[in-house]
Order: structure tokens, then sequence, then C-alpha cells
């Protein structure tokens, strides 16, 4: 299970988000390794679906836009394949049950694997459902990522914490992606009540949108997770030739704290 040594090799996990396919797959390859480049340790890949229900409207739209070229699992897939022959980044699907379901979780698991992805996260599957399939729909080769919000009780983060590898996904607020969040004393709350039931990795997410959000989860957590502030970027710039360039110089220049950028200089 790659991502934990992923943690343990960085320390703390700079994990940018994209939508696969936005504006399309092959600038979305280009966009990965520019991350990585940048210092991503994770780049979580979203996979667009017509139902996003945790998504902000930044995120919908750019998952119905990558939905119009009609790619399917195995694109995302060969997208995994060509960025795993130029870089050695972590990465995550992010996904809804539905399209994976569809695909065949197993099937997802031994595919993604032999591709080189490292982990899915499933934002609408809960642990105890996912532990009630039979061994031949679950997966095990991949790192499994579940979420934990705020209101979780202590038994719901157990449960979470047993079914998770890799990783745990910290909703750093409650609602969907998108909106600021202003991180106070439920933060460290939470994140205390995650770590007396795991020693896995905690990464918070979730309205994470500038260089001074970033520094803040880092300073308590061990990853910072920003998707909605970059993919409006992306949204934004997307005609513009040097688009890949300057989603490059916004993650050095507005999201990435400059003690970070100083440690992956040195690394």
């Amino acid at each position: 299970m790659r991502l934990r040594e992923i943690f343990d090799a960085r320390g703390k996990c700079f994990i940018p988000f994209l939508t696969a396919g936005h504006p399309d797959l092959g600038t979305t390859r280009r966009l990965v390794l520019e991350m990585a480049s940048q210092g991503a340790a994770i780049v979580e890949i979203g996979i667009p679906f017509s139902d996003p229900i945790a998504d902000g409207p930044v995120i919908q739209r750019s998952s119905f836009q990558a939905l119009s070229h009609g790619h399917t699992i195995s694109d995302y897939l060969e997208l995994v394949r060509a960025i795993r022959r130029e870089s050695d980044v972590g990465l995550l699907f992010m996904s809804y049950l539905n399209p994976l379901l569809r695909f065949g979780l197993e099937r997802l698991d031994r595919e993604g694997e032999e591709a080189g992805l490292d982990g899915v996260l499933i934002s609408d599957l809960t642990p105890e459902e996912y532990l009630r399939w039979p061994e031949d729909r679950q997966i095990h080769r991949l790192d499994r990522v579940f979420l934990v919000s705020p209101t979780s009780s202590d038994a719901r983060i157990e449960a979470i914490c047993k079914a998770a590898t890799g990783f745990v996904y910290l909703v750093a607020r409650l609602g969907v992606t998108g909106a600021e969040t202003v991180l106070g004393e439920e933060f460290g709350q939470t994140l205390a009540r995650i770590r007396c039931h795991t020693d896995l990795p905690v990464a918070a997410g979730f309205g994470i949108n500038s260089r001074e959000s970033v520094a803040r989860v880092l300073s308590e957590a061990d990853g910072a997770i920003v998707g909605s502030a970059l993919v409006d970027f992306i949204e934004r710039h997307r005609q513009e030739p040097d688009l890949v360039q300057q989603v490059g110089d916004y993650v050095r220049n507005s999201l990435l704290p400059s003690q970070l950028s100083r440690t992956l200089k040195e690394s």
C-alpha cells in the first residue's frame, strides 16, 4: 500500500485535485505531471459522474464538461499508465460508487494496480457497506480512503479507520466542496479524535483554497487537499495556450506554503 509510504517519506503532503478530462484527457496528463514537478506528493484524480452530490458548483461544472468527451474508466486507467511512464507521483481516484460498481470493483482493483494507480476514494460508499460485500467485490490491492466529517461520532470514526488504508480524509467543514473553510478549534478536535483510532496519516480537504489555509491545515494534519480553487483556475484559463505553465505558477505562488516549498527544493 503505497500512499502510506508517500506520507512517511514526505512528512507533509500537498494533494491537488483535478477532474479527469477537464479540459481534455491529454491536458489532464500534463497537469498531473506539472503538479508533481511543483511538489505534489499525491494527485487526486476526479472521475466525472453525472450526480456528484459531494461536490459544489465548480467541480460539478468540470465533471459535466468532462463527461461530454465520452471517456470510460478504461480511458482513465490508460491516463494512469501514461502518467506512470513519466512520474512516480501518488495517484488516487476520487469517484462515486455507481460508475465504479458498473465497471467492477474487483476489476478496478486488479487493473488499477497493473496501471499504477495507488488508491480509490468512493465518496458515497460507507465502510459498513464495503465490509459487507463478498471478497470478490472488494478492493484489496489499492488503498481505500474514506471520509470523516466533524459530526462523525467516535464509533463511526473507529469504523472508518478500521476500513481505511493509505490515509484518512478529514472533511474540514460541513457541506459540499468549494466554499471557503475557516479552520477553528473543531478542526483540531476532530483530528485528535481520528488519531485516537488510527496511526494512518490524515489529510484534510473541502474549502482549502489559499497558501494560508494550506499552511494552517499542514500545521496539524499530514496532508492538505486543494480542489475547487484549482479546478476554477483551470476553467478560467482553459483556452490559453500556456495553461499548464500557468497552473504550475499558481500552485507555486498561491497555494504552496513557503516552508513546504523550501523543503521540496532541498529534497
